[in-house]
């Protein structure tokens, strides 16, 4: 069984030989520290030592994929001085909604997908997660400015539907076009909102089934509807929200940040295993950092039972920072040899 169809079966709950692993997206600065521990010199070399089964190939990750005749990025803030979810957006202080449409949106067809689709083509026997980020959730959070945009939920409700729209319908385009030209290459729809803090959702379940939801169902019914798997990333404490996700449709949860409220192995395994898969959920907040490699290998034990067989070992966040022990990295691929 290769790595491709192993991941398939895992998250579509059928029997696998083991359970999948997949390394993450180490941030920059962490690839030669784990390069010079693994003697290593590429990326992909070191994949395939560590035995990873899943390759991420967002098309966002290549700079041709959204050409603006003027250079523009894809969702322009109106300031190249923004820097914070919490700083005010273009849309802090909308008057009427005339200002959200006369706003420069993305348009599809400034779209690219020369070099994404390539690096499908060349992505081996690995399972191909894929598809826009469509990290809409961010999007509006940035056009409004956090604070704005929480409180327009309740003020302006009118506006936040009207942005989350205009943002959603690119990343609906976007994808439709994508995944009309990927067709088979792709096998999962990859994408990320960050819903919660370490302690509980960002909104209330009243606000979330309104804003989000809507756009999450129709993200995961087009990706289903091309025969894609979905998978759902989001760090925090989303405990309350997980049941809406598996009725609309998520077949896979990425990345059970550990530390977060709810979010430990025993309350998802007791409330939730054998409704969705799970990717994950190896501490990166305090294990990966401070653990030695015989606690890393026990917890990766422990954790695989609670949650397998629907199970992908992975860190719980996938961008590794430099802080984390390459020794860590190794116990946590080796632990496979368990299982």
């Amino acid at each position: 069984m290769d790595s491709r169809e192993r991941i398939k079966r895992i998250i579509a709950g059928q029997p696998a030989d083991r359970c999948g692993f997949w390394l993450g997206n180490p941030a920059p600065q962490s690839w030669p520290i784990l390069h010079r521990h693994f003697g290593t010199s590429e990326d992909e070399e070191l994949r395939r030592l560590l035995g990873d089964d899943f390759r991420w190939i967002c098309p966002q990750f290549f700079p041709s994929t959204y050409r603006h005749p003027d250079g523009r990025a894809m969702f322009h803030l109106g300031a190249d001085k923004k820097v914070s979810h919490g700083q005010a957006g273009p849309f802090a202080e909308c008057e009427d909604l005339a200002e959200i449409e006369a706003f420069e949106w993305p348009n599809p067809d400034y779209l690219n997908f020369g070099d994404s689709l390539r690096a499908l083509e060349q992505a081996g026997p690995y399972y191909r997660a894929s598809g826009f980020w469509t990290c809409f959730h961010h999007n509006v959070m940035d056009l409004f400015g956090i604070d704005a945009y929480m409180m327009k939920m309740y003020t302006h409700p009118e506006q936040v539907h009207a942005v989350t729209d205009h943002v959603c319908q690119f990343y609906y385009e976007a994808n439709e076009r994508f995944y009309q030209a990927a067709g088979p290459l792709i096998d999962g729809f990859f994408f990320g909102n960050d819903f919660g803090t370490q302690a509980d959702l960002f909104i209330g379940p009243d606000q979330f089934d309104e804003f989000i939801m809507p756009w999450v169902r129709r993200f995961v019914e087009q990706a289903h509807r091309h025969g894609y798997q979905v998978i759902l990333h989001s760090c925090g404490s989303i405990f309350r929200v997980i049941d809406r996700l598996i009725e609309a449709g998520v077949d896979c949860l990425h990345p059970l940040q550990a530390r977060a409220r709810q979010m430990d192995a025993e309350t998802l395994a007791r409330h939730f295993k054998g409704r969705i898969s799970f990717l994950g959920g190896i501490d990166t907040q305090d294990l990966l950092v401070h653990g030695s490699p015989d606690e890393v290998q026990r917890e990766v034990e422990r954790i695989s039972e609670l949650l397998g067989p629907r199970y992908i070992i992975s860190p719980s966040h996938e961008a590794l920072l430099p802080n984390v022990s390459p020794a860590n990295v190794a116990a946590m691929a080796q632990a496979l040899e368990i299982f």
